[in-house]
């Protein structure tokens, strides 16, 4: 479905759930996947294994809420490979569960610094070495909370809902310089963030807001974040396109 063959990939948050699956279908579509996380250990895991597929990937451990961090992500890349193609901004973290008044101060400076700063890091060291490669396509993951509200989650609805403002105005700056930048929102995802964190009843509920009854894979997130960085969708950019099961349509 999509030939990503001499083309340098990078997928931030790699080492496990939607940046896995990403990395994984990236590689198996002939990309060269820069596979990066926070944790060393998860990004030696995933490369390893496109590595036993027949895929090609080079693990890189960085923490996306330093700047300095991606921008030696970013050189890593194009040292290594030549150039960069193609960008996954999905590293993010949930942070703390409060009403608004209540809120811990230091919560919500790390799900700002994490899922907002990361993903303008990573885009301000990516963009300029998509322009030396002569265009490229860039994927932030954002969520159905970019759209809606969620209570108790004010640091991470307000990231997203920031994070979709910064892909518009991004991609319409670089339109016309070749480079396409979207947003994807999945809904509740199968992923560690999710169930490491809540008991079976808590996912059961979560399953029953979304109208088609259950949770989702990442893979399904993934089928739709490789199809906005391929050719198939050389006139998409600057929008949002959701993988919710249904959950923002009422």
């Amino acid at each position: 479905m999509y030939d990503f063959t001499g083309q340098t990939a990078l997928v931030t948050g790699a080492g496990s759930g939607i940046g896995t699956a990403i990395a994984l279908e990236l590689a198996a579509h002939g990309a060269t996947v820069i596979v990066s996380d926070q944790s060393e250990q998860g990004c030696k895991q995933v490369s390893a294994t496109i590595l036993d597929r027949g895929g090609k990937a080079l693990p890189f451990a960085a923490d996306v809420a330093d700047a300095e961090a991606m921008q030696a992500l970013v050189a890593f890349a194009e040292d290594k490979t030549g150039a960069l193609h193609l960008s996954v901004n999905n590293a993010g973290i949930g942070g703390a569960q409060a009403p608004v008044g209540e809120y811990p101060l230091d919560a919500w400076e790390q799900v700002i610094k994490v899922n907002l700063n990361g993903a303008f890091y990573g885009m301000r060291y990516q963009i300029p070495a998509m322009e030396r490669a002569g265009g490229g396509a860039i994927v932030n993951m954002a969520s159905i909370l970019g759209s809606v509200g969620f209570a108790n989650s004010a640091a991470y609805v307000a990231s997203k809902h920031a994070l979709l403002g910064l892909t518009k105005t991004a991609a319409m700056e670089y339109a016309q310089k070749g480079i396409r930048i979207n947003a994807v929102g999945p809904g509740f995802i199968q992923t560690p963030l999710l169930t490491d964190n809540l008991s079976p009843e808590m996912l059961d509920g979560l399953a029953g807001l979304h109208p088609m009854g259950r949770i989702g894979t990442p893979e399904e997130v993934s089928a739709l974040t490789c199809f906005l960085l391929s050719a198939r969708a050389s006139f998409i950019t600057g929008s949002y396109h959701l993988v919710d099961g249904g959950y923002t349509a009422p």
